[in-house]
């Protein structure tokens, strides 16, 4: 009595597999979405960044395969673009993607692109705010594990990559290389719009945007739009009251790192960074940038409303207030007046305390105080008047 063959199950995207099929292989049982075998117990399931990939089967489970395929002669295959060997079929097939720019896997919430289904189960938390990995120290909560053990050498003070010119020690190699830019004055990444170069590739990406009008980053608690992800961060911050950084010379608490380390120059009197154009130094980047536009006359942030132009990011986030009927985020905890800027608020809060302490600005005429720069400038302008008039 004859039996009969084996079913031959092949759900696969990848032509490479195809081929494999077609060759004879009928016994093979191939379930992978990403069209490649799993070649060993300890690769299920795995998705590309180490991680429990979600999607590893049809059924949800590792599927088993028939007999072990064929390795390549010499035990390895090779790339046929430029000579790369592999010890398994499936590292090669996933290999020669970058070299074809195949990219299978499209979000459904932004569209992106992507050449593995473990990259896309990763990036989709970004939409979802899944955050599964906890810091054990303190309890904050990350997308990536990566991130995750990013974070964790803030507690243990770790800065395992040092800067060979300047010896500059930095928890992550993105960062290090990021620095060692600012030596040999590189900037490899350009704006295909305005042509503006950037050191990074997420400089760039978050500057595109300016262009675009894209906001592809939401605050679960109150829905509103960033451009980066960083932005999100930070301004979670604002509803969680967290502030993880700490200055180590007064205590000071803040919500962004850049920030403590920036506020840490105060106490060294720090300032790196200088204008080529007049040789005025200043103590963040940031400031240096902002600065060199008096000289350039640049303006590279634009209302996507209007098309209005401004020097400064936060120029251009008031401004985009006027258009949303004048968000005002700022408000008084005695009295409850809302105001859409920090400078407005802290002014109006002087009022209720309306202490000596609090008149900081001094007529120097006749030595009278004021809680506001303007009132002083009005009083001042009264002073000159009567002078004129009597004599």
């Amino acid at each position: 009595m004859q039996w009969l063959r084996p079913l031959h199950l092949c759900v696969c995207v990848n032509y490479l597999t195809v081929l494999e099929c077609l060759k004879g292989r009928k016994n093979i049982l191939c379930l992978s979405l990403t069209g490649e075998r799993p070649d060993s117990p300890s690769d299920r399931g795995k998705s590309p960044l180490g991680e429990s990939d979600p999607g590893k089967s049809l059924s949800g489970e590792s599927a088993e395969s028939g007999p072990e395929m064929p390795k390549a002669t010499g035990g390895h295959h090779h790339c046929s673009h430029c000579g790369k060997s592999f010890t398994k079929l499936g590292n090669l097939n996933r290999h020669e993607r970058t070299h074809r720019g195949e990219k299978p896997f499209q979000c459904s919430h932004c569209g992106k692109s992507f050449n593995e289904l473990g990259y896309l189960l990763i990036h989709k938390r970004i939409h979802s705010g899944e955050k599964p990995y906890h810091c054990s120290k303190c309890g904050m909560t990350f997308t990536w594990l990566g991130s995750l053990k990013t974070h964790e050498r803030i507690h243990t003070g770790e800065n395992p990559f040092q800067c060979s010119h300047c010896g500059k020690n930095f928890t992550q190699l993105g960062n290090l290389n990021r620095h060692k830019r600012t030596h040999t004055g590189e900037k490899p990444y350009h704006c295909s719009q305005c042509g503006k170069s950037f050191k990074g590739l997420m400089s760039l990406k978050q500057h595109e945007r300016t262009h675009t009008g894209e906001k592809p980053y939401h605050c679960s608690q109150c829905g509103k739009s960033f451009r980066g992800l960083m932005s999100l961060k930070q301004h979670e911050r604002t509803h969680t009251g967290e502030k993880p950084y700490h200055c180590t010379m007064c205590g000071k608490r803040f919500t962004q790192l850049k920030s403590m380390k920036l506020h840490g120059r105060i106490h060294t009197g720090e300032k790196h960074y200088q204008c080529s154009q007049c040789g005025k130094n200043f103590r963040g980047l940031v400031n240096l940038k902002q600065h060199e536009r008096t000289h350039t006359q640049e303006k590279p942030y634009h209302c996507s409303l209007c098309g209005k132009s401004f020097t400064k990011l936060e120029g251009l986030t008031r401004h985009e207030r006027t258009h949303t009927g004048g968000d005002k985020t700022y408000h008084c905890s005695l009295c409850g007046k809302r105001f859409n800027r920090l400078r407005h608020l802290n002014k109006h809060e002087r009022i209720h305390t309306n202490t000596q302490e609090e008149k900081t600005y001094h007529c120097s005429h006749c030595g009278k105080t004021f809680s506001q720069s303007e009132d002083l400038k009005a009083h001042e302008r009264i002073e000159r008047l009567c002078s004129d008039l009597c004599f």
